[in-house]
């Protein structure tokens, strides 16, 4: 109760459940401490506290402020990531120099992020889908790599493989790649070749071995169901993990001419059906476990058609939450006939 505006975390901040609230060294708005109360959070590792009569106080950004912010990176990234395909369509070569500087705006704000939520919800749209596929999934992984506990440099890593994971794609018939409509099997199979075209892309531009294999294995599955080898378990690997969820919860997430874009908690709930034989279990259930908390205070329209906002995530059903609708609340574990239809930034 003491905390206030302003302040910095010094610590991640995790409920009696274990799920993540609110990321060491946030600076704290009026939504975070509701946040933090509503998880009964009782103490809490703070780094610094402003002080609001010193000239040299630090500036306390708005969450308005940093989603413009990261905005401007995302654009500036997808701007990036179409200049890198029209270079490898003249070329036929990936610049590496070139792959750095279109990655470094995304790369640089990824440290500040805290709502991952918020701003897939705010930038998320229709237009360019390869293009803000591929910087979504480059987000997702590296939020993803620093969840599970690995170092800054290899979840930039993470980041970069995501990032050039669909790079094979410049060399698919875009008429295939933008068909408003069902693939045909003769279509699909020419789309199943765009990660052996961006291996052989990152490998003769002599790049990571990782970043090469991550693009080729993208698509691989648990149960050996995947493309383009049918590989299994222990013989995708984990960087290629990784990227595989991150660009499934993006392609779902997304509008594109043949699919409307689903809600980001119903495909969460299908990652977790997929964690089942599909993909890793472990990389996929960190990946929710640290998204879900981030839905808290997100305003949601329910199938009945009445909105209100997300208040509580259950213990033992997390895509059950408390919703308030107005002067009352709402266990939607109580109540299975209704389901968040969606949900707004």
């Amino acid at each position: 109760m003491d905390l206030q505006v302003g302040d910095r975390t010094g610590s991640d901040i995790f409920n009696k459940n274990g799920l993540l609230v609110v990321s060491a060294h946030t600076v704290l708005n009026s939504s975070d401490i509701s946040k933090l109360n509503l998880h009964h959070i009782d103490y809490v590792d703070l780094m610094i506290r402003f002080d609001n009569s010193s000239k040299h106080e630090e500036e306390v950004i708005l969450p308005e402020q940093e989603i413009s912010k990261h905005a401007k990176a995302y654009e500036e990234a997808v701007d990036g990531i179409k200049d890198l395909f029209e270079q490898v369509e003249k070329s036929g070569k990936l610049d590496e120099s070139q792959v750095n500087d279109s990655f470094a705006p995304l790369s640089n704000e990824f440290v500040r992020e805290r709502d991952v939520v918020s701003l897939l919800l705010t930038l998320n749209n229709q237009d360019d889908y390869t293009y803000q596929h591929s910087v979504q999934v480059g987000m997702i992984s590296y939020y993803i790599a620093k969840w599970l506990g690995q170092t800054n440099e290899r979840a930039l890593i993470a980041g970069k493989a995501g990032y050039l994971h669909d790079i094979g794609k410049c060399r698919i018939d875009k008429a295939i790649l933008t068909k408003p409509g069902r693939l045909t099997d003769e279509e699909f199979e020419e789309v199943k070749k765009h990660p052996a075209i961006g291996y052989q892309l990152i490998k003769d531009s002599n790049m990571s071995e990782a970043l090469a294999q991550a693009a080729l294995q993208h698509h691989e599955r648990f149960d050996g169901s995947g493309y383009p080898h049918g590989l299994k378990e222990s013989a995708i690997l984990p960087l290629s993990k990784i990227v595989a969820v991150a660009d499934i919860y993006s392609a779902m997430i997304s509008s594109r001419v043949y699919q409307k874009k689903r809600d980001l908690l119903f495909v969460l709930r299908e990652l977790h059906r997929l964690s089942f034989g599909k993909l890793d279990p472990k990389i996929t259930q960190v990946f929710i476990r640290n998204m879900i908390p981030n839905f808290i205070g997100k305003r949601v329209l329910l199938s009945s058609g009445e909105t209100g906002y997300i208040v509580l995530t259950h213990p033992s059903d997390m895509f059950k939450p408390l919703v308030q609708v107005d002067d009352h609340f709402v266990n939607l574990t109580d109540h299975p006939e209704l389901v968040i239809e969606e949900v707004y930034v």
